[in-house]
């Protein structure tokens, strides 16, 4: 009987997640201030509401920044529920983000060249990502296998998140412990030796007490790329007190360790570069800025190339509910993260692929991030002069630090000059035909080096959703940050080393007002700010204004924090007996006072960039047994004073941002034909992407369509098989474009097949 009684909440939350967790572009109230609105996205079938550990409706947002409903909210946020991540067999930060329209992700060279490093309306997001509320500046591939949802906020976040992108952030959301016992995982196996187990055990161990554990393993190689490989292991346990009651405490720690050989990518083909003199003959002519067309399995890395990265993390948090109108919360965490890699780019800058060579440059990195931090919230409601008032304030206090050093690893000649094979010292190899297996004998050793950042935060900040009348409201939000950022670099060759700092008050807020034609519906207008200061990504990836002076040497304004603003205007209504959420949204994403370089090649804050752009989502049930989740996103931008150092001063003028498609597609949809029996399908659509829109000197990808597939079995009550297959069509396409070298290749065709366990 108990077996059945789970069983059916499963299937339960299944659907109503998958109505009530998905809600594009609209975000929940916080559980302390929320209320049963009649607005609320629910199903009609099943009618049963589950509720978490502390008897929070799960239809409501994390965190204690949102104080309206769903529908009454006005800012873009897209919510990938667990079930999505489960159906689409999202196993990454990366593959869950593949189904929100409006986000490319970009590589680099150094810093974190192969992690997360997502862009949001065109802007940069890397810095931008939170775990449970609490930003995780740490380079890496984020995992899964511990994630309840993941959060898409869009626009400048300012009032949300401090410091931060113009175009969004995201928000991971973490398994908790529950009142119920509960133990289940998943074994996987696929082509390219794909091998994966999960296990997720809650058990309830007093009255008002639960512990939970979450564990991975995970072996696989790419399809269609014979050498790369991926190989982690992650565990998170968690133990909670006062369940139920109004006083609650957690505890928990994230382990998370890779060990992978990396893909090198595809250089591009450049249109410009410098011609040989030494009678070698040139094979083709230059390019237009796209990849080599060159194989699928082509591989130009080393035996010597690995990447391995590390997470510990541990967070206690503690909740009390001083009354039904106000709730308090404080959490306190650490974290290190270290990422350590070799990693062979496939250098185009000299020409050398017009002459059938590329040359196998070394990317390095051990970096170690440090972040300790604290938050206080305190979350509730009250009336004043006839207006209802949901608010939320908080304090917030951090510390980052990373030290960034690098290996020393012999490469010859970016000229190739000896052309491939052991004359150069395997550092030079064929374009179309590399070999990685090559007796490269070069030794590798840590620089003992580093550079180092140090940033600081203290921050305080107050939103308000008031009220007018049943039909208007204005929601409100005020953030002001203390920034302090250090750095030092690398020492040089006589052993000195520089040492930066500066301090600056953030001041963000956005201001929007709703007008509710129905129940069910919403029309709103909204603007907000955010900034991003000098060293924001504390080290730990690209940064557009880094910490450092001009070549003036003038440290003042030229490191002041760019500053961004944006507008929208946005409708939200549930239909179909509120089981169907339709959004729509246009947008103005501005920043002013971009740090540029000026013709004599000096620095100033006077660059002027602009996203205009529109959005639709989708996300519920169309009928009881057919399912969908997706959106459209149109992005027009235009650097429209990008500067220049010397002859290029204003060349790139007009053009487009780098990592920002014009127009992105997605459609997840699954069907229940048989009440044991699901389809699913996803269709996914990206435009051309830019790594450089530079007129004298291209680089791009193609646009491309991507289509997936999904079918899962009810075995019994206690197992479930599930196939999914990626790619289906085996397309060959470009996920990240570099601004300078290389386009990263994705994976081929990819079958899984799952079994799922539950008692």
């Amino acid at each position: 009987m108990q077996a059945a009684q789970t069983e059916r909440k499963r299937a339960e939350h299944s659907v109503v997640g998958y109505l009530t967790g998905a809600m594009s572009f609209a975000v929940a109230a916080t559980p302390a201030v929320a209320e049963t609105k009649k607005d609320s996205v629910t199903a009609t079938l099943p009618t049963h509401t589950v509720t978490g550990s502390s008897g929070f409706k799960t239809d409501e947002a994390s965190g204690g920044k949102f104080t309206a409903p769903l529908v009454d909210t006005p800012k873009s946020v897209t919510v990938i529920p667990a079930e999505v991540l489960q159906d689409t067999g999202s196993v990454t930060l990366t593959e869950a983000l593949r189904t929100v329209p409006g986000i490319a992700f970009g590589a680099g060279e150094g810093g974190n060249p192969v992690g997360d490093r997502p862009f949001i309306r065109g802007y940069d997001a890397q810095a931008s990502t939170f775990l449970d509320g609490l930003r995780d500046i740490g380079a890496q591939s984020r995992e899964m296998f511990n994630v309840d949802s993941v959060e898409v906020i869009k626009g400048p976040s300012g009032a949300y998140e401090g410091r931060g992108s113009a175009g969004g952030a995201i928000n991971i959301v973490s398994k908790t412990p529950k009142l119920e016992h509960f133990t289940e995982g998943t074994i996987s196996v696929g082509n390219a030796a794909y091998k994966r187990a999960t296990a997720d055990g809650n058990y309830q161990i007093g009255e008002h007490a639960a512990f939970r554990l979450n564990a991975m393993y995970h072996d696989a190689g790419t399809p269609g790329r014979d050498v790369t490989s991926f190989s982690r292991w992650g565990i998170a346990p968690s133990i909670a007190f006062g369940l139920g009651t109004p006083t609650r405490a957690t505890l928990s720690y994230y382990h998370l360790q890779s060990n992978d050989t990396p893909d090198t990518g595809i250089p591009y083909n450049n249109g410009t570069f410098n011609r040989r003199a030494d009678g070698r003959p040139q094979l083709f002519a230059p390019g237009d800025g796209s990849p080599v067309d060159v194989g699928r399995n082509t591989y130009y890395g080393l035996g010597r190339d690995f990447r391995r990265d590390r997470v510990d993390m541990g967070t206690f948090s503690l909740e009390h509910d001083v009354s039904t109108a106000l709730k308090l919360r404080n959490t306190t965490r650490i974290a290190r993260t270290s990422q350590d890699y070799v990693w062979t780019q496939p250098d185009d800058s000299q020409g050398n692929i017009y002459y059938g060579m590329v040359w196998r440059r070394a990317n390095t990195r051990y970096s170690v991030a440090n972040t300790v931090a604290n938050q206080t919230e305190a979350t509730g409601k009250f009336e004043t002069g006839g207006f209802k008032h949901s608010y939320a304030a908080g304090l917030e206090f951090s510390r980052e630090h990373s030290s960034n050093d690098t290996y020393n690893v012999p490469t010859g000649s970016n000229r190739c000059p000896n052309g491939i094979g052991a004359a150069g010292g395997y550092n030079c190899t064929s374009l179309f035909n590399p070999n990685p297996n090559d007796p490269w004998t070069g030794n590798i050793t840590l620089a003992n080096n580093p550079a180092e950042t140090t940033v600081r935060t203290q921050s305080a900040y107050v939103f308000d959703t008031i009220e007018l009348s049943p039909r208007w409201q204005i929601n409100g939000g005020l953030r002001f940050d203390r920034y302090s950022a250090s750095a030092t670099t690398s020492a040089n060759a006589q052993g000195v080393r520089s040492s930066f700092s500066r301090d600056d008050n953030l001041l963000n807020y956005q201001l929007g007002l709703v007008f509710k034609p129905a129940q069910n519906g919403s029309i709103y207008v909204a603007y907000g700010t955010s900034s991003t200061p000098s060293g924001s990504v504390a080290g730990q990836g690209a940064d557009g204004s880094a910490l450092t002076p001009d070549r003036s040497g003038n440290r003042g304004d030229v490191l002041a924090p760019e500053k961004n603003r944006a507008y929208e205007l946005g409708t939200k209504w549930n239909v179909l007996d509120n089981k169907l959420a339709l959004t729509a949204a246009v947008f103005r994403i501005e920043t002013t006072n971009a740090r540029i370089v000026l013709q004599d090649g000096t620095a100033a804050m006077a660059g002027n960039k602009r996203v205009d752009g529109f959005e639709l989502g989708w996300s519920g049930a169309l009928t009881n047994k057919w399912q969908v989740f997706g959106g459209y996103t149109y992005l027009k931008s235009e650097l429209r004073n990008n500067g220049g150092s010397g002859s290029a001063f204003g060349a790139t003028n007009g053009t487009e941002f780098p990592n920002t498609p014009k127009s992105s597609f997605s459609l997840w949809t699954t069907y229940q034909p048989m009440p044991k029996f699901t389809l699913g399908g996803g269709a996914y659509y990206v435009s051309k992407v830019w790594g450089s829109a530079n007129p004298a000197n291209p680089k791009w990808v193609p646009a491309y369509w991507r289509f997936d597939a999904m079918a899962s079995y009810r075995i019994d009550k206690h197992m479930h098989l599930q196939l999914n297959v990626q790619n289906l069509f085996d397309k060959k396409y470009y996920n990240q474009a570099y601004a300078s070298h290389y386009a990263s290749l994705a994976p081929g065709r990819a079958a899984i097949l799952t079994l799922g366990i539950r008692y």
